[in-house]
């Protein structure tokens, strides 16, 4: 009955087949086509069909579907473009009734068009352009005169104004000529220079080159059909009340329409790279659309926050390039949060209970026994536990829902009896996440409340929370989250990280928290061009992380002046250097740029270089220093030869003496190669990944849990190394290119005399990583 119902209004059968396979669009558009033919007879039309159709497949709230039918089945609504009016206008009229001579306003309801009036805006459109048009004839773009005719005549029916336009243009121009009937030529973009590409693709303070694709740019494209501020009610499942639209213009008037968000960390641990994500979505959205972010601590549970916290979060805010529009905690709103609690109690949707944490953990726990015990009574005992009548684990306060999860009214207050580093002892019951966070977002106007996929189920508890108390209800969306491979970000597996020893502390640059990353020396253009890279998915992103060490190279190849540094030092003395004191040597900044400047180095009769670049005996493919065989010493001029190699009583080659030709008359050598002259004594710290296994987390990957997979090459310290005098002014966190080596930044532990370098990333990703 229903597929011959369907067919029936012009629907192929195939179509009909795969509507009915969907239940609650089958069941919509069953009562849509019965209704219309009670009014219009049994044989509806196709064009009829299709307006029907598509209004139950696009209709948000099914409440309106006869109100819509009924304006098909009396021809008042013809087309398409006044159905999509129709829709729009009922979502955004939530509340009943609607103004009907209001609707029909909007949706055309009544307007006819006349031939006149379309062979008139066509005409004067065309007058409009009549230069461009004769000189660019058939190429000219006719969707513009199509447009712009359709901006003056809304309702018209869109085949006869193209055929209007189509009619006047032959009329102007004639007919095409073979010149109109060829392609018209292509022109051809400027290519860029490598150099130009890096500098697009690189962030900076959070924002991106232009010429690709931004997070910034994600954000205000078409990639999240996030509401406007003040359209909260357009939001799917968001519920309206009778005071929503109230509420709504309050918040508007307050907040003058901008876009609101927030960072909301709890300050017990420090930050990781899926926070950095956060960060850049919530500070990112709303700089993408004029609005602000507030970074608000989620300081509700006093026995796990620390001060250094609250300062090392504030500060990777800051690195990452952002300011935050007000700095605010959960614990500033205590007393309101207080005060709505009572009401809450008042309502009859909150009650004292006396379960223990572990009778209601879990998805089924039993209903409570109090859960409906009287109003005077749970104000009397939520008193008590104000006053510090309950000891920890005697009573919570909890709210009357069901979680989307299915989890039965979740816990609002608990009692601790733990000074609160803000508030010290006034209270000793603090609330949790659950009940503050949507209330902290309705009290600072927030108007987009993005959280991980993980708090969907909260959603539900988010809205009526809002609704149960009658006040502003900003919108909870959801997105993926951001993880790494070979590595861990649970606050408390870090935790065990550090007191077992296998790494220093949060910020050891074996880790992945934002202080660590720093501490290696990635610059924070680099995390946030990661981040725009990994992009706003609903889904959870796990990535490698050489694709974060690709966008540090990209960074650091336009941000970290070359020097040169030598590993295992190798002494070559210079029998028949060129002067009686050392030269100095002009080397550039940045090779390919040398606009960038230079610096001096001096160049002496004694020299170090890799061991690795000698050998006493050169095979086939190798191109570095051997007897018989040259090499260029970088940036001086001169080719050196090996004369004599010297070794010690155990037969290791200690030092070599060789001689210099200057490079305009040598042969030109197979290789040059790095060296330092007069240098500094230095520490070098080379970094591996500090997991084995991509998931040590995973049992099945790593049966003997996470703290069995330790790398025990993650660290390998240089102590002796040597690095050119130009570095000798640097401080932490300066970056350099040790050329042929890598990319260094200066460790906060370097001492005066004795600088310490951390490896951030090789020059290249090392094909034989996993």
């Amino acid at each position: 009955e229903a597929l011959g119902l369907f067919t029936g209004i012009g629907l192929s059968e195939a179509k009909a087949r795969e509507t009915l396979r969907n239940g609650a669009l089958s069941a919509l558009l069953r009562r849509a086509v019965l209704q219309a033919r009670s009014a219009l007879g049994p044989a509806l039309d196709k064009a009829t069909g299709t307006l029907l159709y598509n209004t139950a497949a696009r209709l948000k709230d099914p409440k309106h579907l006869g109100f819509l039918v009924g304006y098909i089945a009396r021809r008042e609504i013809l087309t398409d473009l006044q159905l999509s009016a129709a829709l729009e206008y009922v979502r955004s009229h939530p509340l009943e009734p609607l103004d009907v001579a209001d609707f029909e306003r909007a949706c055309g309801v009544g307007i006819c068009i006349t031939p006149e009036q379309i062979e008139e805006a066509v005409e004067a459109v065309i007058s409009k352009h009549r230069a461009e048009l004769l000189a660019e004839r058939y190429h000219f773009n006719m969707g513009l005169l199509m447009g712009e005719a359709r901006s003056q005549l809304r309702w018209a029916d869109g085949k006869t104004i193209k055929n209007e336009v189509d009619l006047q243009v032959l009329h102007l121009l004639g007919p095409k000529t073979e010149a109109d009937l060829e392609k018209k030529p292509k022109v051809a973009k400027a290519r860029l220079t490598p150099a130009e590409k890096q500098k697009v693709a690189v962030v900076e303070n959070g924002d991106m080159g232009t010429e690709t694709q931004s997070l910034l740019e994600q954000l205000r494209g078409e990639a999240l059909k996030f509401h406007k501020p003040g359209e909260n009610y357009k939001t799917e499942g968001y519920v309206v009340t009778p005071n929503t639209m109230a509420l709504l213009k309050q918040h508007l008037a307050i907040t003058g329409g901008q876009v609101r968000t927030r960072f909301p960390p709890e300050p017990n641990g420090i930050l990781h790279i899926g926070h950095a994500k956060a960060i850049n979505f919530n500070f990112g959205y709303a700089k993408a659309n004029g609005g602000v972010c507030f970074l608000r601590y989620d300081d509700t549970n006093p026995e796990k926050e620390e001060e250094k916290y609250f300062t090392a979060i504030r500060e990777m805010v800051e690195w990452l390039g952002y300011q935050p529009y007000a700095v605010t905690h959960a614990s500033d709103y205590f007393d309101q949060l207080y005060t709505w609690a009572l009401e809450l109690i008042r309502r009859g949707q909150a009650y004292v209970c006396h379960q223990k944490v572990e009778e209601i953990k879990g998805h089924n726990p039993p209903p409570s026994p109090w859960r409906d015990r009287p109003v005077e009574e749970s104000l009397l005992l939520f008193e008590d536990m104000r006053k510090g009548k309950f000891g920890e684990g005697e009573a919570t306060l909890r709210m009357k829902l069901v979680m989307e999860d299915g989890k039965m009214d979740p816990v609002a207050y608990r009692v601790k009896f733990t000074p609160h580093h803000r508030t010290g002892d006034k209270w000793c019951i603090y609330p949790t996440y659950d009940y503050t966070h949507c209330l902290c977002d309705s009290i600072e106007h927030i108007t987009h409340s993005l959280c991980t996929k993980e708090f969907q189920a909260r959603r539900s508890s988010y809205f009526w929370l809002c609704n149960a108390l009658d006040v502003y209800c900003p919108v909870q969306w959801e997105y993926g989250r951001l993880n790494l491979l070979y590595t861990v970000v649970s606050k408390r597996k870090i935790i065990r990280l550090v007191e077992t020893g296998a790494v220093r502390d949060w910020d050891d640059p074996r880790l992945f928290t934002l202080t660590a990353l720093r501490r290696r020396g990635f610059p924070p253009e680099a995390i946030n061009n990661f981040c725009a890279r990994v992009g706003v998915t609903v889904a959870q992103a796990t990535m490698e992380p050489h694709l974060l060490e690709a966008c540090a190279r990209e960074v650091l190849n336009e941000q970290a002046p070359r020097a040169m540094a030598v590993l295992e030092p190798l002494k070559v003395t210079i029998t028949n250097f060129p002067a009686p004191k050392a030269l100095e040597v002009l080397v550039p900044n940045f090779p390919a740029d040398e606009s960038r400047g230079f610096h001096k180095v001096p160049f002496h009769q004694t020299v170090y270089i890799e061991e690795t670049d000698f050998r006493e005996e050169a095979d086939k493919g190798y191109k570095r220093l051997a007897p018989g065989q040259p090499v260029g010493l970088r940036h001086t001029g001169y080719v050196i030869t090996v004369q004599n190699v010297i070794k010690d009583v155990s037969g290791h080659v200690i030092e070599l003496e060789v001689t210099c030709t200057k490079s305009d008359v040598a042969e030109k050598p197979k290789a040059f190669i790095h060296w330092v002259s007069e240098p500094l004594a230095c520490e070098v710290r080379l970094y591996e990944r500090l997991f084995l296994h991509k998931n040590p987390e995973d049992p099945a990957e790593v049966p003997g849990g996470f703290l069995s997979d330790l790398n025990p090459d993650s660290l390998r310290v240089v102590h002796n190394a040597l690095v050119d005098s130009s570095v000798h002014s640097a401080r932490p966190f300066d970056k350099f290119q040790f050329e042929r080596l890598g990319y260094f930044s200066v460790d906060p532990d370097s001492e005066e005399g004795k600088m310490v370098f951390n490896r951030t990333v090789t020059l290249k990703e090392d094909p034989g990583k996993a």
